[in-house]
């Protein structure tokens, strides 16, 4: 155990808080999908219909913006940690891979990353261009980043993209983790330490 070759503890702290964050998003994102294209003015409503917590605002406003520009800004504060995690991957090197590891697992190791990468950076790029260029812009928690610019088309265009592409990292994701857990379980191998800060 203390012979584990550890990812930096800033990468592993921004891998597990964009993991979650992933996540909650891709839950929200197709949760947003079932929803009404017209949604009831509200001044407080309960926060995805659990019955744990009621949201209060100080004026009536749409619920269904709630959710989008709950997703809007959690996907461009994710942007950035994503930008941060790149930077600092560039700066210091991945630990090794377990000499237990076949020349082909380590090759399909990489390149799902690599694959994980490319989409954690294409989809919340694509979803700013696509409310870019929507009806509504882009706000992160009610501060106003850029203002409609109204093309559908582009738009719709940039709105594929981020569809197929979330559908995508849900694969990789699914492949990731069973992956994880086939080290963990079967292999019995450190990989999975790697990305722990448990020493």
């Amino acid at each position: 155990m203390n012979g584990v070759q550890r990812y930096t503890k800033i990468a592993i702290i921004l891998h597990w808080v964009i993991a979650l964050l992933i996540i909650f998003l891709l839950i929200l994102g197709l949760w947003l999908g079932t929803l009404p294209e017209q949604s009831p003015l509200a001044a407080s409503f309960d926060l995805f219909n659990l019955g744990l917590y009621t949201v209060t605002m100080p004026e009536p406003f749409y619920v269904n913006s709630f959710y989008f520009n709950l997703h809007k800004s959690l996907g461009v504060t994710v942007l950035v940690l994503i930008a941060l995690r790149v930077l600092w991957r560039l700066t210091h090197a991945a630990p090794p891979l377990p000499d237990s590891m076949q020349a082909w697992e380590k090759l399909f190791a990489h390149l799902g990353h690599i694959g994980l990468y490319i989409l954690m950076i294409v989809i919340p790029v694509s979803g700013f261009i696509m409310s870019w260029y929507g009806k509504y812009g882009v706000a992160w928690f009610g501060v106003t980043l850029v203002e409609p610019l109204k093309n559908e088309s582009v738009s719709h265009f940039f709105g594929e993209v981020h569809e197929y592409a979330s559908w995508a990292l849900i694969a990789l994701l699914v492949i990731h983790i069973l992956a994880a857990i086939k080290h963990k379980l079967i292999d019995k191998d450190t990989v999975m330490q790697r990305m722990s800060l448990r020493g």
